[in-house]
């Protein structure tokens, strides 16, 4: 069943289309990864399901809402239920990583700090970082910083979809690969459905159940990761080719 929907959505910025069509789905409780050049609308694709950028035509839905359209209470509803981790971390560099973690509880909720305490080391301990709850950001590393936001991403109650935007992002290889078993361990743990923004295609292969390719702001391919690298579409050719550092 779909939770997510872009129906032929086109997204222009001074009239250049940057999504030029879009349409794909993204399932209940599945990892889809969305893959593709540099300038292609990975990221852009994100913001729309959250209404910081809105179609200039076509739908997203998720729920059966379309986002663009919906109440404010509406969108707040479907905000209460998506976290997101920026490229960054975005981490606030005066609070600590529990004080960074509580944020969206305080802001956002009634509970009192009992119960936000809770949570809050529930999650460090969902991404494996509750030795790290009383540091700042600037005494930990990049991955750490990166688990950190990923624990804000998902510390609030209501939160059942995380959008991941380069989660591996200047990473090494061995904190690539815990960022990436992290994110698959918090959505077969908890049913967490995931939409991983990633240039890390071995990452992507390891932990998609669909891996998307976009090109030029439209869907090209969106397969398991077994089809998608037997596809014979030539732009996933092309891409996996350039991935290898071949020369089509």
């Amino acid at each position: 069943m779909a939770l997510i929907e872009f129906q032929n959505v086109v997204k222009k910025f001074n009239g250049v289309p940057v999504l030029d069509g879009l349409t794909f789905d993204v399932r209940a409780g599945e990892v889809l990864c969305v893959v593709g050049p540099s300038g292609t609308g990975k990221s852009v694709t994100l913001k729309h399901l959250v209404r910081l950028l809105t179609p200039t035509s076509g739908r997203v839905l998720v729920d059966g809402i379309d986002v663009a359209t919906c109440s404010g209470r509406e969108l707040n509803r479907i905000r209460s239920r998506i976290g997101y981790l920026f490229q960054g971390g975005a981490l606030l560099a005066w609070m600590n990583v529990a004080d960074n973690v509580a944020l969206p509880l305080r802001e956002c909720t009634s509970m009192g700090d009992d119960e936000i305490d809770r949570r809050v080391a529930a999650a460090l301990e969902s991404v494996e970082l509750t030795a790290a709850a009383g540091k700042y950001p600037a005494e930990i590393s990049g991955g750490m910083q990166k688990r950190a936001g990923l624990a804000r991403a998902i510390v609030r109650p209501t939160n059942d979809v995380v959008l991941y935007d380069e989660p591996t992002s200047g990473l090494d290889p061995v904190t690539s690969v815990t960022i990436n078993r992290l994110i698959k361990k918090l959505n077969r743990e908890l049913g967490i459905t995931s939409v991983v923004v990633t240039h890390d295609l071995p990452g992507a292969l390891a932990i998609a159940d669909r891996i998307l390719l976009l090109k030029e702001g439209r869907a090209i391919e969106c397969a398991p990761p077994g089809d998608f690298l037997k596809s014979e579409n030539r732009d996933v050719k092309e891409f996996l080719a350039a991935m290898k550092g071949e020369i089509p």
